[in-house]
C-alpha cells in the first residue's frame, strides 16, 4: 500500500485544446471474443491500449488465439488456428465482467466450458443470469461451483427469446453464440448501443446473417465463419462524453476528434441545457463553457439512445457546480451511487436513495483524499478534483486506467494540473 500510485490534481484551471479520441473499449472486448468462433485472422484497427483490452487479449491468447499488439499503431492482430483450453481461469475473469463473453464461444467449440464467475466494477449487482438463461434455452446445462460456471451441452439449438431487461452484455454474448448455430434465432428487447451494432457488423462480415428491427434481432447462423482480414473499431463515445463534462464543469473550450456527434445526441442536449455550448463541425465537435452559471437538470439514465449510465457519475459530479436542485435517476444499475460518499468528502451536498441522487448546487468543493471504486466513478472524482479548491489525491487509479487511455497526458495538454505520484 505504501507504494500505491495516485493522481494529484490541483483544481481551478480552465481546460482548452484538442482531444484525440481513443477507440471504443466497450466495442473491442466483444470483438475479441467473437474471434473465438471465426476461422482465420483479422487486423483490428483503432484499439485502445487500456487495461481491460489487454486483459481480454491475454484471456483469448490463453484460450488459443495468436495475438499481436502494436501499441504505437493502436492495432491488434488476432489469428484463430484452433482453441486449446475450454477453461477460463479466475485470474483473468475476476478483473472484468466482459470476460463472460468467452463462455458461449467455448461451449460452441468444446461442447463444454469452465469459466470463472466474472468480477469487474464494484457498483452493485450486475447478475449474469440473463446470459445463463439464454444459453440454457440453447440447450446448455450449468452447475455453479467454487466460483466457476461449469457448462455442458450435447447440441446447441436456435431459440426465440425476449430478454427480461435490455442488456448490452447479454445481447452481445447471445448473438455471438447464435451466429455459429445454423438456423434462425430471434432475440427481442435487445441493446442497440453502437458497440453492439458494430459487433453485428463484424459477425455479418464473417458470414452470419443478422437483421435488426427496432429492438429485435434475427440471426441466421453459419458454422463456417471466416474472420474479415481487417476491421476498424469506432470511437469511444464514453471517453468523448467524459471530456465534454470535464470542460463544461471547469470552463474552457475543446475540439474533439474524430467527431463523435452521431453518438452523442442525448449527451449534447444535456450539456446545452446545463449551460455548455456544443457545435457540430465537419471534422470535429466543438464545446465551449464558461464554467459559471451552470443550470440544474433532472434526468434518468436509459439504454441507448438515452443518457448513458457510464456518464452518470461524471454528470452527478458536474451538477454539484450547477445552481439549484438536480435529480438523477439510475435506471440501468440502481445501486450505482457508491462513489457519492467520495464527492461528499469534497463538500458536495448530495442525497442518495435507491436508484436516485438528489444534488443541491452550487457547492464550493475543497480538496480531499479520494478513492476511485470503478472506472466511471474514478472519472467523476477527477472532474470534482478539477473544480475543487486546492490539491486532491485520487487513489485506486488502476480502475481509471482500465477504461481511459493516457488520461493524464490528455488532461495536461488541456491545461489541467495533474500528475501521478507514489504514496
Amino acid at each position: 500500500m505504501n507504494k500505491e500510485k495516485y493522481f494529484l490534481i490541483e483544481g481551478g484551471n480552465k481546460l482548452k485544446g484538442e482531444i484525440e479520441l481513443q477507440g471504443a473499449k466497450n466495442a473491442a472486448l466483444p470483438l475479441f471474443s467473437a474471434m473465438l468462433i471465426c476461422e482465420g485472422k483479422t487486423l483490428f484497427k483503432n484499439i485502445p491500449i487500456v487495461e481491460d483490452t489487454l486483459t481480454m487479449l491475454s484471456l483469448v491468447s490463453y484460450l488459443g488465439l495468436n495475438v499481436k499488439i502494436n501499441k504505437k499503431d493502436k492495432t491488434v492482430f488476432i489469428e484463430n488456428k484452433g482453441l486449446k483450453n475450454s477453461s477460463a481461469p479466475l485470474s483473468y475473469i475476476k478483473k472484468m465482467r466482459a470476460s463472460i463473453y468467452v463462455l458461449g464461444p467455448l461451449i460452441l467449440h468444446f461442447k463444454k466450458a469452465k469459466v470463472g464467475i466474472p468480477g469487474g466494477c464494484a457498483f452493485g449487482p450486475r447478475p449474469i443470469n440473463f446470459h445463463l438463461k439464454g444459453l440454457k434455452k440453447m440447450g446448455v446445462n450449468f452447475e455453479l461451483e467454487g466460483g466457476y460456471i461449469n457448462a455442458k451441452v450435447n447440441k446447441l439449438k436456435n431459440i426465440k427469446i425476449v430478454l427480461p431487461k435490455i442488456s448490452v452484455g447479454t445481447t452481445a454474448h447471445l448473438v455471438t453464440t447464435a451466429s455459429k448455430i445454423e438456423g434462425e434465432t430471434v432475440i427481442e428487447n435487445i441493446s442497440i448501443e453502437p458497440e453492439v451494432i458494430l459487433l453485428f457488423d463484424f459477425l455479418k462480415k464473417a458470414g452470419a446473417k443478422i437483421y435488426v428491427e427496432n429492438r429485435k434481432v434475427i440471426v441466421y447462423g453459419n458454422k463456417n465463419l471466416k474472420a474479415p482480414s481487417e476491421f476498424e473499431n469506432i470511437i469511444d463515445r464514453i471517453e468523448a462524453g467524459t471530456y465534454m463534462l470535464f470542460v463544461t464543469a471547469t470552463g474552457g473550450e475543446v475540439k474533439i476528434k474524430p467527431n463523435p456527434y452521431k453518438y452523442m445526441e442525448k449527451v449534447i442536449k444535456v450539456i446545452n441545457k446545463i449551460g455548455g455550448y456544443v457545435e457540430n463541425k465537419e471534422d470535429y465537435l466543438f464545446l465551449k463553457s464558461e464554467g459559471e452559471n451552470l443550470k440544474s437538470v433532472s434526468l434518468s439514465t436509459s439504454p441507448y439512445p438515452g443518457y448513458p449510465t457510464d456518464l452518470q457519475p461524471q454528470l452527478v459530479a458536474l451538477l454539484t457546480q450547477a445552481k439549484g436542485r438536480s435529480v438523477i435517476r439510475e435506471r440501468i444499475y440502481p445501486e450505482r451511487f457508491g462513489y457519492v460518499g467520495e464527492l461528499i468528502k469534497l463538500g458536495a451536498n448530495i442525497e442518495v436513495g435507491h436508484g436516485y441522487a438528489r444534488i443541491e448546487g452550487k457547492t464550493k468543493l475543497k480538496s480531499a483524499p479520494l478513492e476511485a471504486p470503478d472506472i466511471r466513478a474514478g472519472a467523476a472524482l477527477i472532474l470534482a478534483a478539477l473544480v475543487a479548491e486546492g490539491k486532491s489525491k485520487i487513489y485506486g487509479i488502476g480502475h481509471i486506467k482500465r477504461g481511459y487511455e493516457n488520461i493524464v497526458s490528455k488532461l495536461k495538454k488541456l491545461g489541467a494540473q495533474i500528475e501521478i505520484r507514489r504514496k
